[in-house]
Order: C-alpha cells, then structure tokens, then sequence
C-alpha cells in the first residue's frame, strides 16, 4: 500500500501530513522526516525537486559494496541497509539526510518504523531534527535484531532438549532445523554487520551533531554484543549437529550390528547344510536313519554355543 508520511513541526507539536503536496505549504525549517512507503516514481521526482536530492533506484539500494551503501556529501549523507522482517527476510531501506531532514524509501511495512512513529508522537522533544529521527530507528532496529536472537536461542535451546530426549531413535527432521537454524543466525548476523558498518560511516561525518555520537557509540557496543551472541549461536548449533551426526552414526552401528550377529548365528547351520547338501556317493550319515534329526541338532547345537559366547562376551 502506498503512503506517504511528513513529520513537522507546528510550535511545540509534531505533526503528519500524508500528502506529497502539503511540501508547498510547508517550512523546510519546519520538516524533520518524510518516509516513502512504496510510493510512485511521481511523487520521488517531487521530492527530489523539492529537497535537491537524488533517490536511488531499486538495485543501487540492494548493492552491496560499500561505495553504494554510504555515500557522504558536504551537505548529505545517503545510507542504504538492510532491515530484517519477521519472516527473516532482508527488506532494503534508502536513507538520505540533508539539511536536518531524514527521507526514508521502502517498499513494505516494517515494525521499526512503526514503532519509531509512535516515541516521535510521544517524546517530542527528543526529535528536534531528521538526525534523531535516523538514530531512533537504528537504536529500534537493533533492539528488534536482539529480541531476534533471543527468540533463536530459545528455539536452539528446545531442538538441544528435543535431541536428548529423543537420543534413542533420531529424527531425520531435527537436522533440518539445525540448518534452518543456522541459516537464520547467519541471516541476522548479516543483518547486524550492514548496521555496524553504515553506524561506524556516520561517526566519521563532520556535520553530524555531537550530541548523538554517544547514542551511536552504544549501538555500535550493542551490535558487539550481539555478534558475540550469534558466535555462540553457532557454536551451540554446530555442537548440536556433532551430536545428531553421532547418534546416527549410533543408530547406524546398532543395525550393523544386529546384522552381524544374524550372519554369525547362522553361519555354522548354513555350513552344516551346505555339507549335507553336497552329491557325495560315500557319506555315513547319508542312509542314516537318524541322519535328518543329527544334521538338525547339530544346526541347533551350534547356534545354541554362538549365543552363550556372545552372552558371556557381552556383546548381546
């Protein structure tokens, strides 16, 4: 659905105009954000004739090289990253910053940003300029990035207690979740990086204001400590699949196993037959009245002695 919202003030209030031509009534002194929702070429071609600014196309935003990610002017700075949605999805979102005015381009919905709307609306204060604006949804996004990997660790968690329980008889579908697992830690760990990087690019800017450089710092701490968390993620994940691979493996000797026994439990009784069975004119016990029921005791006799030796041997 396409919308489009500018957040500006009117005395002490902030207020949200939801049309591209409300810019003609307003103040640029007076605009903070503007956030484009999946809007039409139209209505980017007026906001680029009214900011002076040049919005990038879809694939310039998906780049990943650095040189597309940031770029830094003597008056702007365009970022582009990636935001994570619930179904760990990458939804790229262009940022440009110009004059203390923050325009944000995406294509779908997005719960950072809905968020971020509503501590605009309730705090004010702490959004003088675009430049707030922009740490807010950094701080927000990374906020939702931890809960993320709260919420995989727990499921890291439940599979670790799913394989004990289950260590008996493995399910072929617990690796799959090992490496659906490990896929989205990766993802989120991907995700993080693009933060880092675009946050690290802004401490060097000349124009941004001081007073948000300690906010910055702290998300750049946090983005540390959430690296720290998706490595152990993945040393958990990676114990986890050890351990699936040796109770296969397990498994997969018990069944060789009980095969052996089989072939060495009638090994002797098929010799035995196979003796009796050759076409030998002089054999004693072949006109034997009791021949059948010797070769059979026999048969039984040697089982019989190969089950007792695995018994004591205790390999049964």
């Amino acid at each position: 659905m396409s919308e489009i919202k500018i957040f500006y003030k009117e005395k002490e209030k902030i207020k949200v105009a939801r049309s591209i031509s409300a810019l003609k009534e307003l103040d640029k002194k007076d605009i903070i954000w503007i956030d484009l929702l999946d809007v039409s070429d139209k209505t980017e071609d007026t906001l680029e004739g009214f900011l002076k600014i040049e919005i990038q196309e879809d694939e310039e935003m998906e780049e990943i090289e650095m040189s597309s990610r940031y770029i830094q002017t003597d008056d702007s700075i365009v970022a582009n990253s990636n935001f994570l949605k619930n179904n760990f999805e990458m939804e790229p979102v262009n940022f440009i910053i110009k004059n203390g005015i923050l325009v944000s381009i995406r294509a779908n919905e997005l719960d950072s940003f809905n968020e971020t709307f509503k501590k605009v609306f309730v705090n004010t204060r702490n959004f003088p300029t675009g430049y707030h604006v922009l740490v807010a949804l950094f701080e927000t996004r990374v906020e939702k990035d931890a809960d993320l990997i709260e919420d995989t660790t727990d499921m890291i968690t439940l599979l670790s207690q799913q394989i004990n329980a289950e260590s008996d008889h493995v399910d072929e579908d617990l690796l799959v979740q090992i490496k659906d697992l490990q896929e989205k830690v990766t993802i989120i760990r991907q995700n993080i990086m693009d933060k880092q990087r675009v946050i690290s690019n802004i401490l060097k800017c000349d124009f941004f204001p001081e007073e948000l450089y300690p906010r910055l710092t702290m998300i750049i701490k946090d983005i540390n400590s959430l690296f720290d968390y998706t490595r152990f993620g993945f040393d958990r994940l990676d114990y986890l699949q050890d351990t699936f691979l040796g109770l296969v493996n397990i498994e997969q000797n018990k069944i060789i196993k009980i095969f052996t026994v089989i072939n060495i439990i009638f090994l002797p009784p098929t010799l035995i037959g196979s003796l009796y069975g050759m076409n030998f004119d002089f054999m004693p016990e072949l006109h034997w009245q009791f021949g059948y029921l010797w070769a059979l005791g026999l048969m039984v006799f040697s089982v019989v002695v190969i089950l007792l030796i695995f018994k004591l041997k205790k390999w049964l």
